[in-house]
């Protein structure tokens, strides 16, 4: 397994000249700015260019990340040539969060096979539910076989968001790649470092990942009364105080959700995963020094299964935790290197949602607020 990262940038191009690289590319995954996606022209059509014989996959972002350092308005990529590891992928389009079942449904019949080992997804950032996706997918893959990824992002405009697979690019598309043989190895961890603070609330009216109400209270008009001033700037502000749901009123863990949109007229919030009536929901938040010891738990996690020689690390994090972390937003990158250690190249980028088995019930799940870490390598 042969792993080269490269980035593209305004000012000075790519970091070094495609026409440089030489030998076979199998996948090249990136990860842009949106204005680079929606062009039929700019990196993304030189890199498809230059590699015409790989499968191209990747997404649009709230932040890029290109080994140890986070930019904006540029394009990562990790271009992998594999030995004995075969990919296989398909992409679907969808038009509404109703078409999130059929989609991750349609995506698991494809890949599906006997040899499959590892899905690894991306999906429209806005027009989805996230819970929904990830529940048919893992009901049609293989019980043996889990799938990581993200959601695609669009900094904190929450506009438009892109997935491209191969000469399919735009937005309302969800694309997954599968990695095929025994020889790949993949390990995965995902944590997050919020807090939660203030009362359990019940919900008591919701449709997926529409919530109405909590406590029988208009769930946005409650939500504003703890933002105070910062309510002028949802759903963006809706990212520093996303919400745990908990199962029951005695549960200790639960899934994070982060606001997509608000509606004033019904009071609702919209999320990027469901909130199921009958459950409670309490705030959270997070300081910087909890992020970056939550993006180290998640490396932990990946570390657990012993790989050796080159290994590729897939980084989705949340841009809720760039929000908060602002010019630390590195330290968090850093954590995850150093616990991963030597032989490994990064490339990520900063998400509306992460898609990785839960650490509490190891099925794959959507997460909002945490470090997602897909780490890749062969065996020789």
């Amino acid at each position: 397994m042969q792993i080269e990262i490269i980035q593209w940038k305004p000012a000075s191009g790519w970091s070094v000249p495609l026409s440089s690289i030489t030998g076979p590319c199998d996948l090249a995954v990136y990860f842009a700015a949106g204005e680079l996606m929606g062009s039929g022209e700019g990196p993304l059509a030189e890199l498809r260019r230059a590699f015409p014989g790989a499968i191209a996959f990747g997404c649009s972002t709230a932040g890029e990340i290109c080994n140890a350092t986070v930019s904006e308005g540029t394009l990562s990529a990790a271009l992998v040539s594999f030995k004995d590891t075969k990919v296989r992928g398909a992409c679907v389009h969808v038009s509404s969060a109703e078409d999130s079942v059929k989609a991750g449904a349609e995506l698991g019949r494809i890949l599906s096979a006997p040899d499959l080992s590892h899905v690894i997804v991306l999906s429209d950032g806005l027009c989805i539910n996230g819970s929904s996706l990830t529940a048919s997918l893992r009901a049609a893959l293989p019980r043996n076989v889990k799938a990581t990824g993200g959601l695609a992002g669009d900094g904190a405009r929450f506009h438009a968001t892109f997935v491209g697979y191969n000469d399919d690019i735009g937005p309302g598309r969800v694309a997954a790649i599968g990695l095929y043989g025994d020889k790949v190895q993949v390990s995965f961890g995902s944590s997050g470092g919020w807090q939660p603070f203030g009362p359990k609330r019940r919900v008591t009216g919701s449709k997926g990942n529409v919530l109405y109400s909590l406590d029988d209270q208009p769930a946005l008009a409650l939500y504003k009364r703890y933002l105070g001033d910062r309510a002028s700037g949802l759903p963006a502000t809706g990212l520093l105080f996303p919400l745990q749901v908990l199962a029951t009123q005695d549960s200790a863990s639960g899934l994070v959700r982060t606001i997509l949109a608000i509606d004033e007229a019904q009071q609702s919030l919209t999320f990027a995963g469901d909130v199921p009536e009958g459950q409670f929901v309490r705030l959270m938040k997070a300081g910087c020094d909890a992020l970056v010891d939550g993006a180290g738990a998640a490396a932990g996690q990946a570390s657990k299964r012993q790989m050796t020689g080159e290994r590729l690390a897939l980084l989705v994090s949340c841009v809720g935790r760039r929000l908060v972390m602002g010019q630390r937003v590195e330290e968090e990158i850093e954590a995850v290197l150093s616990k991963l250690g030597g032989d490994v190249q990064a490339a990520g980028f900063y998400s509306y949602g992460e898609i990785s088995p839960a650490s509490f019930s190891d099925e794959c799940e959507l997460h909002n607020q945490t470090m997602t870490l897909t780490v890749i390598g062969e065996q020789k």
